[in-house]
């Protein structure tokens, strides 16, 4: 029997644990197993490992320094976008961190304090509301284990398996197929990339360099069509002068896009939603790491007061993050739509020179 039942061990949900853990009872679920050493395939996720200035300015309010074993080559000051279909380039100055996901991961869930129960290697299986509490069935060491929680949290992403059991409301959110390949790379790009192209996705891909390897990714309509869309990426960056040879390795992942503010992130028992599982991400670049330490710090705080009526109080916490949402889809046609994109970049508004070696 525990206070809290938290599912879902990433910024989001190892934020709301550290946050809590001392303050009641918390269970700690996720499915990877990020207690293992570092390099676990287990604990691989699909993800750029960007830190943006907002997610940064988010671990400075919350007094965290980042490791620098966390960090890996080279730290990026640039951004290419390149619009494959007008082929318009421009060069943007940005500030991102480039970190390792994983070990970013494993370092907040060791600021989580030992009070919290952390069950690594946890699927879930089922979660309902029985008789004023929930009830998790999760599988672990090939056993079929229970809890019990007189509130919930589902810090479980996209594919969030507590918003799809208890949160009936119609949430207006895409839901696209992240891909990404790693390749082997001489040398280190001194930029991260953008691409843009209508006809294979309207979102966007990208390329990352990370010691010494090139990440290649894009955010893809789900389907049988992802794999040809990502297939012709490629062959369509070549003339740009990326090659992309011997895979080193291949990762999935669903991703959300909310179309709209996020209304669905309370049951009005004691259930919550947050990070990505709500919805609680960028439409316009696919940001995360700021959203969700906001969301769980949102959470928190309605927490602070008492388990009895913290939704209401998370709905009302979550102000600013709503309008953060409205503001970045109003922003939305200026980088998506074709002929908005192109005037855009031909107008060359906050672009720099880049020398090219």
């Amino acid at each position: 029997m525990y206070d809290l039942a938290i599912v879902g061990a990433g910024p989001a949900g190892a934020t709301l644990a550290r946050l809590l853990g001392r303050r009641y009872r918390v269970l700690l679920l996720e499915r990877r197993n990020l207690m293992r050493p570092n390099g676990s395939t287990s604990a691989h996720k699909c993800c750029g490992g960007l830190l943006a200035p907002d997610a940064q300015k988010i671990l400075g309010v919350m007094g965290l320094a980042l490791p620098k074993d966390v960090l890996v080559e080279p730290q990026l000051f640039v951004v290419r976008t390149i619009d494959l279909e007008s082929g318009q380039e421009r060069y943007y100055q940005r500030f991102y961190l480039n970190m390792d996901r994983e070990k970013f991961d494993r370092w907040l869930l060791s600021l989580v304090p030992d009070t919290v129960d952390i069950r690594c290697s946890a699927v879930v299986k089922e979660v309902r509301r029985e008789g004023g509490l929930y009830r998790l069935q999760y599988l672990r060491e090939g056993e079929t284990r229970e809890a019990y929680a007189r509130c919930l949290v589902g810090a479980d992403g996209a594919a969030s398996l507590v918003r799809r059991r208890l949160f009936t409301g119609k949430t207006k959110q895409k839901l696209y197929a992240a891909i990404q390949e790693w390749f082997p790379a001489d040398a280190a790009l001194p930029y991260f990339s953008v691409f843009f192209a209508r006809r294979l996705t309207d979102f966007y891909g990208w390329t990352i360099p990370k010691d010494g390897m090139l990440l290649l990714g894009a955010a893809l309509a789900p389907g049988r069509n992802a794999v040809a869309a990502f297939a012709e990426l490629k062959r369509k960056l070549a003339a740009y002068g990326y090659r992309f040879a011997d895979c080193q390795r291949r990762e999935g992942a669903y991703i959300v896009r909310p179309c709209h503010i996020p209304h669905s992130l309370t049951d009005g028992y004691g259930a919550a939603l947050i990070g990505e599982a709500a919805g609680w991400i960028s439409p316009s670049s696919a940001e995360g790491f700021s959203f969700a330490f906001r969301s769980a710090l949102a959470c928190a705080n309605s927490l602070a007061g008492g388990l009895d009526g913290f939704t209401e109080r998370y709905r009302r916490e979550t102000g600013a993050l709503r309008r953060q949402i409205l503001l970045k889809n109003i922003k939305l046609p200026f980088m998506y739509h074709p002929l908005l994109r192109r005037l855009v970049m031909g107008l060359g508004l906050a672009a720099m020179n880049v020398k090219k070696n």
